[in-house]
């Protein structure tokens, strides 16, 4: 009997130890179970590319920067050097742990906030899913209508007079349409069409008559009479979810479309 009661005893004082210290344990299990890691930056390459310790390049999650050349370019850079230059910052990664390219693939966050968030809320970068939405899509949608309302940089609305003219009448497959809905031609010379990574279509001189169409074929067909094609890319919109920005000759945004 009193070695029963010594083991009934001996599980009640376990038990208690196991409450007391649950917490504790608890995060080390959950520490264990999340991939990430605590590193220092030790350069900025661009608005989405850093080196961390070990000189392991790092490419940002769930954006696009400009591509060197390109508008807003520098702004995107600097922004991210003052941020989490020479700072400790956590990586969290996503279900690819590396790009085609070898590099990394994470979320920096750096004093709990999420730096790949923050740089589409600036306007420094639009949001980049290209292997399907996650955890922060929504939120990188949201930081994006954000940066629209605020008008600035990438989200910069078009000042030019067929801004609200060109409107997007068919938007699926690998086919995109636009429509002419004022009393007047609009000279889309310059404009551009983009994805939401690198693929870009820029209009040649062209105008788009008065209440006409025009048809952007992903192909490498001839130009014919209201039909464009946008070359040399076997595909550009991909079927887990993409991103539309139509952008003026000064770069400024005319409208974007997401399915």
């Amino acid at each position: 009997m009193k070695r029963k009661r010594e083991i009934i005893l001996l599980g009640i004082l376990i038990l208690l130890m196991f409450v007391i210290n649950y917490s504790f344990v608890d995060n080390a299990v959950v520490e264990f179970l999340d991939d990430y890691e605590t590193t220092i930056v030790e350069r900025v390459i661009d608005g989405d590319t850093i080196v961390v310790g070990n000189d392991t390049h790092v490419r940002l999650l769930g954006i696009n920067t400009p591509e060197k050349g390109e508008k807003y370019y520098n702004e995107a850079k600097n922004f991210l050097s003052m941020v989490i230059l020479n700072k400790t910052v956590e990586l969290r990664f996503g279900k690819e742990r590396y790009d085609r390219y070898g590099r990394e693939l994470a979320y920096v966050f750096y004093n709990d906030a999420n730096v790949n968030l923050e740089l589409v809320d600036e306007g420094y970068a639009n949001f980049y899913f290209p292997s399907g939405k996650d955890e922060y899509y929504d939120r990188a949608v949201k930081n994006w209508e954000h940066c629209i309302s605020n008008n600035k940089y990438l989200c910069e609305k078009s000042d030019d007079k067929c801004a609200d003219c060109v409107e997007l009448e068919e938007f699926e497959n690998q086919e995109v349409i636009f429509g002419n809905n004022c009393n007047f031609e609009c000279d889309l010379t310059g404009w551009s069409i983009k994805d939401e990574g690198r693929k870009k279509f820029i209009f040649g001189d062209f105008v788009l008559e008065k209440n006409k169409e025009v048809k952007i074929i992903v192909g490498n067909k001839t130009n014919s009479n209201g039909i464009l094609y946008w070359k040399n890319e076997d595909y550009v919109w991909t079927e887990t979810g993409d991103t539309l920005f139509l952008r003026d000759k000064g770069g400024k945004l005319v409208l974007w479309k997401k399915y």
